[in-house]
């Protein structure tokens, strides 16, 4: 072997690149452990972000790397899944039970953000992650709606919290699952703000790798106090490529950077349109409006959605695409999305504040 020391094992792999998303192992992952015994290479790796439906091909790429580095004839790689608590703005507390919040946002509505939560969330469950959302947009919630639990409420066991609704192996929270669906929300800033903060800590949540919110459309007072009481590991902005989506979806980055969250990237929903009847696929809101937010702010492209009717059928029945039909090439587009915003998440600077007891300082009498 021309590699023969676990160090240089272990440095070695953190170095390659996984074709999965884009990002180095060390940056997504851990090397937990290593052995070289003869022609036989064993190594521990654990992933900080679910796909486990990739793991065949992250195995085989990362075998195929190892022997062409080492000339081990024999590679037993161990892969696992550890998602662990990143930080959040560092004047706020996690959420009991939530290890990770990710607001999904847009600067104007109408993009499909909605949707683009629903399925991301529920390609991360599929994949092997405890998730939840929260239906922040309190003036015209839909996930009750896209989830198919319409008329169902959370209960309560002590008076004080509530339990959340399941749906699709999701657990599930709306001001909608609260009031009549034909009730408007005629409520100024603070009573939106305030609505919010109890929906998401009285929320007995339980156990979350990520809790995805659905951030109400727009960058405005209520907006950008949801961003400074609610604490988030990370944001993603959906926008559709056209121009005047795009404006507001730069406007939506910068509110996040202003506030010192982190912003994983930009998802393109609309990206085409797929015809039902021929298959043809055409850009018809034109194209290259995400590329230039990438360029302009540094940041990456989370993945590209398609226009299409089953979409828009699947999340009017309650049963979103990724859940509806997870075989389809548009939920294999959420899937690869989801791979993406994990791994953006796993390579943000890990929590290390559970570790440590409160410090008490008593002064001398």
């Amino acid at each position: 072997m021309t590699v023969s020391t676990e160090s240089d094992v272990s440095k070695f792999l953190n170095s390659i690149e996984l074709l999965l998303v884009e990002r180095k192992l060390g940056e997504v992952g851990r090397v937990s452990d290593t052995e070289v015994s003869g022609d036989t290479l064993r190594t521990r790796i654990e992933l900080g972000f679910p796909c486990n439906s990739a793991h065949e091909l992250i195995r085989a790429q990362i075998s195929e790397a190892l022997q062409a580095e080492t000339g081990a004839k024999n590679v037993e790689i161990d892969l696992q899944t550890k998602i662990v608590r990143h930080g959040v703005q560092r004047n706020l507390k996690p959420i009991d039970g939530v290890k990770n919040l990710i607001a999904i946002a847009s600067g104007k509505g109408g993009v499909g953000k909605s949707t683009v939560a629903a399925n991301v969330a529920l390609a991360l469950s599929r994949e092997g992650a405890s998730v939840g959302i929260l239906d922040a947009d309190i003036y015209g919630p839909s996930q009750p709606h896209m989830m198919g639990i319409v008329g169902e409420q959370p209960v309560s066991e002590d008076g004080k919290t509530m339990l959340p609704l399941r749906a699709h192996g999701l657990q599930v929270m709306s001001i909608g699952a609260l009031i009549d669906p034909d009730q408007p929300m005629v409520w100024r800033g603070p009573m939106v703000t305030s609505a919010l903060s109890q929906l998401t800590h009285q929320t007995v949540w339980d156990d979350l790798d990520y809790l995805i919110v659905d951030m109400p459309p727009g960058t405005g007072d209520i907006q950008l106090t949801l961003a400074q009481q609610v604490p988030v590991s990370g944001s993603v902005i959906v926008t559709t490529p056209q121009n005047i989506a795009t404006l507001d979806a730069r406007k939506g980055l910068a509110m996040f950077r202003k506030v010192s969250i982190p912003v994983f990237g930009v998802i393109e929903n609309m990206s085409t349109h797929i015809c039902s009847a021929c298959g043809h696929e055409e850009a018809i809101f034109g194209s290259g409006g995400a590329d230039q937010i990438v360029s302009d702010f540094d940041v990456r492209l989370l993945g590209q959605i398609p226009l299409d009717s089953r979409i828009r059928e699947q999340t009017d029945a309650g049963r979103p695409t990724v859940v509806a039909e997870p075989e389809s090439s548009v939920a294999a587009a959420y899937l690869r999305t989801a791979w993406q915003v994990g791994a953006a998440q796993a390579s943000q600077r890990t929590d290390h504040s559970s570790k440590f007891g409160n410090i008490v300082v008593e002064g001398s009498k």
